[in-house]
């Protein structure tokens, strides 16, 4: 164990040495198997063909890394919140979880300086998640180095004492779509999500949403999801109607 912390430090490439030191900076942990780290910080955009033929990247660190965190999130609101319902603790750690949050955590952390790509951007798709994809995928890394305690102990001590706040996100609900059928309830109106357009390729696609109240379009919206592009409308058309 000494002697692969003393090779990480003295003896591995320059590269080897950021990673460590990153690692060691946002996480708290020492790394002991530094390729599971490298392999972490690589996005698919620059991945390269193994000696079984498979392009490998940080994807499959990051499904691990996205069901660990999921699981640690659960359990420690469930814990934390012992009076409060599965709609409540369901809808917190989605707002917890969701890639906008991951996305501004992981910049804070300081993803942003370890995460390695190519700048030759065609897809907006694959880029719009890329820190966030990347705090999931060293999720996995610290779990496959380090096992489930450790890596309990960085999210729970690291990400949600330390990066988030609580009673904030409780108290602020981001669901526009919610509020306007809210809205749209209250004043016994009728009101209609459409999906207007699609565009891109099948894995590259941008959907454009509009919003009607009483067969009348108040706001368009869009995104790289259905559920994306209607919250933007809803968000665009809470502004215009001054729904709160």
């Amino acid at each position: 164990m000494i002697r692969r912390i003393l090779n990480a430090l003295f003896f591995g490439s320059k590269n080897d040495k950021k990673i460590f030191r990153s690692v060691k900076n946002i996480a708290g942990i020492r790394p002991g198997n530094i390729e599971l780290y490298k392999l972490a910080t690589q996005h698919r955009s620059i991945a390269k063909q193994n000696n079984i033929g498979f392009r490998e990247s940080n994807e499959r660190l990051e499904f691990l890394g996205d069901a660990i965190l999921g699981s640690v999130v659960a359990e420690y609101l469930f814990k934390k919140y012992p009076a409060k319902d599965e709609g409540f603790l369901t809808e917190i750690r989605s707002r917890i979880v969701n890639r906008d949050a991951l996305n501004q955590v992981a910049r804070k952390m300081g993803i942003i300086d370890i995460v390695e790509y190519t700048d030759n951007r065609k897809s907006r798709l694959a880029y719009k998640s890329i820190y966030g994809d990347t705090l999931e995928a060293l999720i996995g890394a610290i779990y496959l180095d380090k096992g489930y305690m450790v890596t309990k102990r960085f999210i729970v001590r690291k990400l949600l004492r330390q990066q988030y706040d609580l009673e904030q996100i409780i108290q602020t609900n981001p669901n526009f779509k919610s509020k306007i059928i809210e809205w749209a309830h209250r004043q016994n109106k009728d009101v209609k999500f459409e999906i207007t357009e699609i565009k891109g390729s099948s894995h590259n696609r941008e959907f454009l949403a509009e919003l009607q109240v009483e067969g009348k379009t108040i706001a368009q919206g869009n995104g790289f999801s259905k559920k994306k592009a209607e919250q933007n409308a809803a968000q665009k058309s809470c502004e215009k109607l001054h729904i709160e």
